[in-house]
């Protein structure tokens, strides 16, 4: 209807100069067809002008001039109308793609050098995470200790003490003021990152090992897995237990908040993966590979659309969740994981969007780290330096930055660099120690 509408304009008399000399249409003339004929017209075909046999000839001339003149602009406005919202946006699109440059190739390395070693912790470190906000890199260790660092200068600002054994786990809450922590004394306890100070009443209800805990996105939530088997939904204000699930049938290594809050996903030792509806506690989905490998650590993808799995077998899996019952669409190898519990974590690479792509970042039981293009299952780099098994790898949520932490007692930085130049190009450069002080400074926490 709109294009006949447009098809068939009525016309302004006033308009244009000379219309007011002329006598006026005939309306029955017009709108009704002559008694000696029967013409089917539609809307947009119906002539705007009939003539009667008493019209001169003169005219006659001016009105079939006059419509031939008019209508050059009348099929212009016709074809106008539809162009705008179909052929010329399509053409629009064409001339830009015509016009825009090509995306850049898609990386095929990643170029991570060492750029900090931080020292302080006197036995092995289970867990690194960046806060939120990217500002503290918090780190837990057997030696019943967590240490805050500043992400950008590696500075030591808090040393969290107040747990009676070894610290697994840690996590920070989404505004980045509260640290959670998980730890072979049975209990959980709230840490104030401003004042380094733990909240006065301890999380008590596990029967065992604390092995994981994750905040929910509110921060209102907080989900820890242990030893004990069971899965506990905490009330972060009241300190209390929501819910407690008996999840597995062997101890709980990994928990995880979807991106939304409904959903957690918890895995053990005996090879399942579990996804658990929040609101009411019930199992949604349980996933598990026909190898039945152990599974020590998950994690969801930040789209919410995958699960991340690793495995004592030296693979780490990417499940879909939500289609049928859940597959593994991929599978990652490379790395070395048969007897630890290993955390890695999903990066991004590459250019702004649309040009930016995901990748994996994990720890090794042979001391170094692997990078994987999520998409192609490449590895992009492996980071060397560790002097053992690497236990917990995470990424800055900002900035090109990898914080690693492992059997050694070190906390590791790694920042993206400039690629390598060809060896003719290189220049000779004189070493320092074994390192070159620009790339890697000295630290003032060593341990003498």
């Amino acid at each position: 209807m709109n294009d006949d509408r447009n098809a068939s304009p009525k016309r302004r008399r006033e308009d244009e100069d000379g219309y007011n000399d002329f006598p006026p249409r005939k309306c029955s003339a017009s709108r009704s067809p002559p008694a000696n004929a029967s013409p089917q017209y539609r809307i947009a075909e119906r002539p705007a002008r009939r003539y009667s046999r008493e019209d001169s000839d003169d005219e006659r001339r001016y009105y079939r001039d006059r419509r031939t003149s008019r209508s050059p602009s009348r099929s212009r406005s016709r074809s106008r109308t539809p162009s705008r919202s179909r052929s010329g946006s399509i053409s629009h699109r064409r001339a830009r793609s015509r016009d825009a440059t090509p995306p850049p190739p898609k990386p095929t390395a990643l170029h991570y050098k060492p750029t900090m070693i931080l020292r302080g912790h006197k036995k092995a470190i289970a867990s690194v995470k960046f806060s939120p906000d990217g500002r503290w890199i918090a780190s837990c260790s057997a030696d019943c200790t967590i240490k805050l660092w500043d992400a950008s200068t590696g500075t030591l600002e808090h040393t969290l003490e107040g747990h009676l054994a070894g610290i697994s786990t840690i996590a920070w809450s989404p505004d980045s003021k509260i640290l959670a922590s998980g730890s072979d004394d049975k209990s959980i306890r709230l840490w104030h990152v401003a004042t380094g100070m733990a909240h006065p009443t301890s999380f008590i209800g596990h029967h065992n090992y604390v092995y994981s805990v994750a905040f929910s996105p509110k921060g209102n939530m907080l989900v820890s897995g242990s030893y004990d088997e069971a899965l506990y939904l905490w009330d972060v204000r009241a300190a209390r237990v929501m819910r407690s699930l008996p999840a597995h049938s062997d101890p709980v290594g990994g928990v995880d908040f979807v991106r939304d809050g409904t959903l957690i996903v918890s895995c053990a030792n005996d090879g399942l993966i579990r996804v658990w509806d929040t609101a009411t506690g019930q199992c949604l989905r349980t996933l598990v590979h026909e190898d039945n490998a152990p599974v020590t650590s998950v994690r969801f993808s930040p789209n919410g659309k995958y699960v991340l799995a690793w495995t004592l077998d030296s693979c780490i899996r990417l499940w879909n969740y939500i289609d049928g019952k859940g597959k593994c669409v991929k599978t990652y190898q490379g790395h070395a994981n048969k007897q630890y519990s290993l955390q890695g974590a999903f990066g991004t690479y590459g250019g702004p969007a649309p040009y930016e792509y995901a990748f994996i970042a994990s720890g090794s039981e042979e001391g170094d780290i692997v990078l994987w293009d999520v998409s192609s299952k490449n590895v992009l780099q492996r980071l060397e330096g560790h002097n053992d098994a690497v236990l917990s790898v995470d990424t800055h949520p900002t900035e090109p930055l990898i914080a690693s932490g492992g059997l050694d007692r070190t906390v590791r930085i790694w920042k993206v660099g400039e690629p390598p130049v060809l060896a003719d190009e290189t220049t000779a450069t004189t070493e320092t120690d074994g390192f070159d002080p620009e790339t890697l400074p000295p630290n003032p926490f060593a341990e003498s």
